[in-house]
């Protein structure tokens, strides 16, 4: 039973009355009585002293008691100062100092414990004879105690009701009233009793069952307080007496008001409120964080001083982040849960620094039914399809580049034959489309063509702490084989956001001692490196944003799609899909969401990361960055935008077919020119490469497709992608290595131009005679004049004429041709000159005139010289005269008979008719005109 408040409420004369009682049923004898007395007291001197003697030696010193510490509660601060949580041991206690503690629970609690406190000396010895005397001869039970007794009691010794154990206590507390003043004392009482519910010291009762500082207590709480430490299981707020707690406080109310302490108008509104606390729920903020720090304290600090030692921890917690997560989680489990799974867990990192800003390690901490104290966040699990970034990283530190071709197309990698997500095959495709749209096959290539070590290698150096077996893994671990902790997958994405610098996960930020004295203080770039070069991890981060090239799989509008924003993001999934991730980050935030559940087992078909994670990932995303951060990520200026041919990845030629663009680093850049794409002219006759000599008659160019597997000696790898290349119209073959030996420079047409010779001065007619041969035989010789095509002749010998008028005065050249059956050819050239030509020609013989109606008809026979080109024809009536020239020149050929009828003349008119003979350089003949006459008659 509790000690009440002098619930008997006895009188000093019952006691008086109860002493003579006694004395009377024994006798009375006055003289006996006071010598008794003296000796008595002489002797309890004695027994006293001795009895101090022997106990001191086992207590404290007074320099023992001076320098004790109270057990402290270490509290745990997100990074603005809001308190997570308070980690004890069995005792949850906060030490305040005088100034901290209002004078109301002070008064309050003077007021319910110990009214004479500011007047003894430590011991109340009127109150501790009325203790003992009313427990001896009426059976009650009342406090005797002071408040330094009590504090004695419960910092210096035990509870254990013995009689060793209340003479230490005299003992101590003598001591302590001479050591301390009084307000001194009080503060250490204030700061040790218990209240219950593990709540030791009045700051940690009034976190617990108010939710408030001490200093901040209303007078109706102080008094709340002071009313528990009497019997605090009996008068526990969370008990079933708190009917008497009530009225014990308003007790103590109306008792401050006897005693001063508070006015009346005061205690009535504290009086009219209700016992009224928080729920009984241990007050923790990201308790999978809290206990994930704890366990770095106390590896560091060991555990007493974790429970007891009052550390101030600041950690790099965000709540406003943390409480995002929270509620991207909550809102997002029950789509989870209608996929088959239970649980999903959220780590988010700060990429600049490495500190932690939110994790979630489950959906709920308190489902002890699905192991929801379990962190799952540091929890090793298959990764999925989001391991895959890594990978390709480690092959674009070779020479693989997002441009690089691998083919998407069924193979065996030695009884191991992968599927697409989809059970569908894409052919050749480059990386960036097979890393942005998670196509396993391209991905298992990768890591067979890099190696596994080189990718683990990788994988370590980006802050991935698992995958420590290698013997245990195989090419499947690009598709999540091997597990990974969550917290590490966005660790290593943050490497790519801070374009290849590793900073290792950071919790906490400082560590302060009970007395304000720092411990340990985060030191920023601490373990910070470069592990990738800056060109890849912008390469990285080029593909996971890249919305247009995961656009085939995921649609445009993917909860991986974050409009006017930079975000990258990879989604995974494991197989029987047991496991789904979002793993994803933006220049100030790297964050990996997983989904599942905790016995690994699988959820519903369909439930891929994309369907469950993605949007956890994007309401926390969503949620979390400040809408007015827009930050990019760094592009290095040594990246380099380039075109080349797709199949080869090399430099394009005329020849190449389709083309790709993406970004290069300095060693991706090819040098060399594409080698699949390979045009070449060949003799269609034999098929051999054609030479200067083969007749362009016989040349073909054509292209050949050189093409080959990513693993040319492997037919597991090569031959599905030579059976694609033919199922899709792709001619693949191999140039010819062999020259064309029919046309040598002893097979060749032969022409040689007889006349002129080169140099040659002409004018006139010109005569070209050329001879020609050909083992094919001549099929013809052609004759070309300042490049100009003038016949040809297929008949030896090959002759040519052409009128020098015809070409000009000037340097001309003449080409004679000679082209064999097979159409091969072989041409000599030379230049002659055209000079004027001022000889005139012959005159016309044997004209003829016969005269027609109003027409007369002439017939003449033409000159021999082979330059002759025309006649002029003049008329007159008269014989001595010329005449009038007629219009019409006739058109006429050496050495031949002419006629032509000139017409429109008059009937009965005779004509005299003359006709001279005009040449190709326009020159006339001079000397006999031949004249003849006729008359026109009908």
């Amino acid at each position: 039973m509790p000690v009440f408040h002098n619930p008997l409420n006895i009188r000093p004369r019952q006691i008086k009355k109860g002493v003579q009682k006694a004395f009377k049923k024994r006798g009375w004898n006055k003289r006996f009585f006071w010598r008794a007395l003296k000796a008595l007291v002489v002797v309890s001197l004695f027994a006293t002293a001795a009895i101090f003697a022997w106990y001191s030696k086992d207590l404290p010193t007074p320099g023992k008691i001076r320098k004790y510490e109270a057990a402290q509660s270490t509290k745990i601060y997100d990074r603005d100062g809001e308190l997570l949580y308070e980690l004890h041991g069995d005792q949850n206690r906060t030490i305040l100092t005088d100034k901290d503690i209002p004078s109301s629970i002070k008064q309050a609690t003077i007021t319910a414990e110990d009214r004479k406190f500011y007047e003894h000396f430590g011991l109340d010895f009127k109150g501790l004879a009325r203790a003992v005397f009313l427990d001896v001869f009426t059976g009650a039970r009342v406090g005797g105690s002071t408040i330094t007794q009590q504090y004695v009691k419960n910092a210096l010794l035990t509870n254990k009701k013995t009689l060793d154990r209340k003479i230490k206590e005299v003992i101590l507390t003598l001591e302590i009233e001479a050591m301390f003043s009084k307000d001194e004392i009080l503060t250490f009482y204030l700061n040790e009793i218990p209240y219950g519910s593990n709540s030791y010291g009045v700051q940690a009762a009034s976190r617990a069952f108010f939710g408030k500082d001490a200093k901040d207590l209303e007078l109706h709480e102080a008094a709340t307080l002071a009313a528990i430490p009497q019997a605090p299981t009996y008068y526990s707020p969370y008990g079933t007496h708190t009917d008497d707690l009530k009225i014990r406080r308003d007790w103590i109310l109306n008792s401050m008001v006897e005693l001063g302490y508070a006015t009346k108008d005061e205690t009535e509104i504290a009086l009219a409120k209700p016992i009224s606390v928080l729920p009984r729920r241990d007050s923790i903020e990201a308790p999978h964080f809290v206990f994930y720090v704890r366990e770095q304290l106390v590896e560091e600090f060991g555990e007493q001083m974790v429970e007891e030692g009052g550390l101030r921890v600041t950690t790099t917690l965000d709540l406003d982040f943390q409480r995002d997560a929270q509620t991207a989680i909550s809102k997002g489990i029950e789509n989870v849960r209608r996929q088959g799974g239970n649980n999903a867990a959220l780590v988010s990192v700060k990429p600049e620094t490495g500190e932690i800003l939110a994790m979630v390690g489950s959906a709920n901490y308190f489902d002890t039914e699905h192991d929801g104290n379990v962190n799952v966040t540091l929890a090793a699990r298959q990764p999925g399809s989001s391991f895959k970034p890594i990978v390709y990283a480690t092959g674009f530190k070779e020479k693989y580049n997002p441009a690089s071709v691998l083919w998407d197309v069924k193979t065996d990698f030695g009884n191991y034959e992968p599927n697409n997500y989809n059970g569908s095959f894409s052919g050749p495709v480059t990386v960036r489309h097979a890393l942005a749209n998670s196509l396993n096959i391209p991905a298992v290539k990768m890591l067979w063509l890099v190696g596994l070590d080189e990718t683990l290698k990788t994988a370590h150096d980006l802050g991935i702490t698992t995958l420590n077996q290698p013997e245990r893994y195989g090419l499947s671990l690009v598709l999540g084989g091997g597990e990974v902790r969550p917290l590490d997958m966005a660790t290593a994405f943050a490497v790519f956001a801070n374009g290849g610098t590793y900073r290792p996960p950071v919790s906490i930020l400082k560590v302060e001692d009970a007395n304000g004295r720092t411990l340990k203080e985060h030191r920023p770039g601490k373990g910070e490196k470069e592990v990738l070069d800056p060109n890849v991890a912008y390469q990285i981060t080029n593909i996971l944003s890249d919305n247009n090239a995961r656009t085939p799989i995921f649609g445009p509008r993917s909860a991986l799609y974050f409009p006017n924003r930079a975000v990258a993001a990879k989604t995974g999934t494991t197989q029987e899909f047991r496991d789904g991730w979002t793993v994803g980050y933006t220049p100030g935030l790297s964050t990996a969401v997983w989904v599942g559940n905790n016995d690994n087992s699988p959820m519903r078909q369909g439930a891929d990361g994309s369907v469950v994670a993605a949007p956890i990932f994007r309401n926390y995303l969503s949620a979390a960055l400040d809408p007015t951060d827009n930050r990019t990520f760094t592009k290095p200026e040594t990246l380099k935008t380039l075109s080349v041919d797709k199949f080869s990845n090399k430099l394009p030629t005329d020849s190449s077919g389709e083309l790709v663009s993406d970004l290069f680093a300095p060693w991706q850049i090819p040098k060399e020119k594409d080698d699949i794409h390979v045009k070449v002219q060949i003799n269609k006759l034999t098929g051999k490469l054609a030479t200067s000599l083969t007749p362009q008659s016989l040349v073909e160019e054509k292209t050949y497709t050189v093409l080959h597997s990513e693993k040319p000696g492997d037919p597991r790898w090569e031959n599905p992608v030579l059976a694609w290349a033919q199922a899709n119209g792709i001619e693949l073959g191999s140039p010819p290595t062999e020259t064309d030996t029919d046309y040598t420079e002893d097979t060749i047409p032969i022409v040689n131009i007889l006349e002129p010779t080169n140099g040659a001065v002409v004018s006139g007619t010109v005569t070209i005679t050329a001879e020609a041969s050909a083992t094919f035989g001549v099929r013809s010789v052609d004759l070309a004049i300042d490049g100009q095509g003038r016949g040809f002749d297929a008949v030896s010998p090959y002759q040519f004429t052409v009128q020098a008028s015809d070409l000009g005065e000037g340097d001309h050249t003449l080409t004679v041709t000679t082209y064999d059956q097979n159409g091969a050819s072989t041409s000599q050239t030379l230049t002659v000159t055209v000079r004027s030509d001022a000889t005139p020609p012959e005159s016309v013989s044997n004209v003829d005139a016969t005269g027609l109606n109003a027409a007369v008809q002439l017939t003449w026979t033409n000159p021999t010289d082979l330059d002759l080109e025309r006649v002029r024809i003049y008329l007159s009536t008269k014989p001595s005269e010329i005449g009038s020239l007629y219009p019409t020149e006739v058109l006429v050929n050496p050495n031949t008979i002419s006629t032509y009828t000139v017409t429109g003349l008059t009937n009965a008119v005779k004509y005299y008719f003359t006709l001279i003979s005009v040449d190709s350089s326009g020159n006339q003949a001079t000397g006999v005109r031949y004249q003849d006459s006729a008359t026109p008659s009908l």
